[in-house]
Parts: C-alpha cells; sequence; structure tokens
C-alpha cells in the first residue's frame, strides 16, 4: 500500500514536471510538480473523455489506471492557462 501510494507521487511529480516543461512554466518544485501531475491527470482525462478520445499510455497500479500521457497534456494546458491568468500585464 505504501510502496504503491510512493509510486504514484512519483509518477505525478514526472507527469508534472514534464507538463510544466511543456508549456514553459518557470522551475518549480517537487510537491507542486506532483500537484501538476494530480491536477493535469484529472484535466487531461476529462478532457480525453468530452472528446471521445483513447487512452494512448497508461500505467496499471494497484487496479487503478493512471493516463499517463493526458497527465501530462493536462499539466501542461494548467500551467498555461494559470501562466496566462498571472502574467503581468505591459
Amino acid at each position: 500500500m505504501l510502496i504503491n501510494l510512493l509510486v504514484l507521487l512519483i509518477v505525478a511529480g514526472l507527469c508534472g514536471a514534464a507538463g510544466n516543461a511543456l508549456a514553459g512554466g518557470s522551475r518549480n518544485g517537487c510537491f507542486l510538480s506532483i500537484a501538476l501531475g494530480f491536477i493535469g491527470a484529472l484535466l487531461g482525462t476529462w478532457l480525453a473523455g468530452v472528446l471521445g478520445l483513447p487512452e494512448i499510455f497508461t500505467l496499471s497500479l494497484a487496479g487503478a489506471k493512471i493516463p499517463i500521457v493526458w497527465s501530462i497534456i493536462g499539466s501542461a494546458l494548467f500551467v498555461a492557462i494559470i501562466t496566462l491568468l498571472t502574467r503581468k500585464r505591459v
């Protein structure tokens, strides 16, 4: 159980960091990358479901499917939206 949670946190951190790098976000810490991974997984899976897109690459962990590609895409979208909303206007 604890090992599954640690693997899930590592995968979420990697997906969040990849999404952040794709969107051109600033360097963030481990906890923010993990949070981006979880938010990206929610956003990306929801968006894929709405658009009727298939699961491209999933990681099965303790009976749960983790959508890697949609987590990265969702994280990148989330970072891009946050960047657009918070950047300074000239």
